[in-house]
């Protein structure tokens, strides 16, 4: 895992994905490969390679689609196909809202 400010050492132990929070409501969001964003992990690009998480990285950095902190975070592929977060950090994050937002006024 690392943060877009590390990109210079980006390490892939298995499966990855890239995942953010989306600026307006606080939502867990992963990066898809059209380019988008969703809040659906099943919908995420599974990256393999440094090379390829690199890439994503950058590009989803690069959008400026409202989504802030955008980072790789591991995954598992289950024998059914199934993605699940990778470790506990991304078990918590995906059972929704992580950071606090202003509440408008």
């Amino acid at each position: 895992m690392t943060s877009p400010l590390e990109q210079k050492k980006i390490r892939i132990a298995g499966p990855s994905v890239v995942t953010a929070n989306r600026t307006w409501d606080g939502l867990v969001i992963y990066r898809t490969a059209r380019g988008e964003w969703s809040a659906t992990l099943s919908e995420a690009a599974i990256v393999r390679t440094s090379e390829e998480a690199r890439a994503l990285l950058a590009e989803s950095v690069a959008d400026d689609l409202g989504a802030v902190g955008a980072y790789i975070a591991p995954v598992e592929i289950k024998e059914s196909g199934r993605i699940k977060p990778g470790n506990l950090r991304e078990h918590i994050r995906f059972r929704g809202v992580t950071i606090e937002l202003p509440v408008p006024a």
